[in-house]
């Protein structure tokens, strides 16, 4: 059985140059996704959605390949962040950032194949926050750069992004703040970690 390799698959979307801000057109893909607020590195409703996202995504996997003789890696974690007041979200101030987190499914995983996964996710977990769902997201025209370090270090990045790049380039945000997390903190050195940074655009 083949296994599909979706990091050459999405490498223009998960592989951008380091240190080097690009555009892409991000084409509709489908995500487990679940929201929720505040610091991620202290809230306990984030725990619990990274534990849930994982334990949806693994069972669809295996489904895959029971059903479709489709076998894949599981889509590295990804998360949309934003704030009320944007300001409070560039001063890093987590305990007031909303997000909504998520992993990339393949487009042949059914709204039923979703539930057969949640059912066996219940048994260990429990009841499921209501935001837990399969969706289809299109993000489009996108600014990205690969961020190499600790995630606290990414401020100056989108900084630049923001005040320098955008406006040099006639372009405005049109969407959420989106990381993409290809290094597992819990293995990695920190200054080893590696995520896409991805700011949504408009001309404007």
């Amino acid at each position: 059985m083949e296994k599909i390799d979706f990091k050459k698959i999405m490498k223009a979307f998960w592989q951008p140059p380091a240190g080097v801000f690009s555009l892409v057109d991000v084409p509709k893909l489908q995500f487990a996704m679940i929201d929720g607020k505040g610091d991620p590195n202290t809230s306990e409703e984030y725990r619990r959605a990274i534990e849930w996202l994982y334990s949806v995504s693994y069972p669809l996997k295996f489904m895959s390949k029971k059903e479709f003789g489709k076998d894949y890696g599981v889509a590295p974690l990804e998360g949309l962040w934003w704030a009320e007041d944007m300001s409070s979200f560039l001063a890093g101030k987590k305990d007031l950032w909303s997000w909504t987190m998520m992993i990339m499914q393949p487009d042949w995983i059914t709204a039923e194949m979703f539930e057969a996964a949640l059912e066996k996710a219940r048994a260990k977990l429990g009841q499921p926050p209501e935001s837990l769902r399969l969706q289809f997201f299109h993000e489009g025209l996108a600014v990205q750069i690969m961020h190499i370090g600790p995630y606290s270090a990414e401020g100056p990045t989108i900084l630049r992004l923001h005040e320098e790049f955008l406006p040099a380039n006639g372009l405005v945000e049109s969407g959420k703040h989106h990381e993409i997390y290809l290094g597992d903190p819990r293995k990695a050195a920190p200054e080893k970690l590696k995520t896409v940074i991805r700011q949504p655009v408009k001309k404007r």
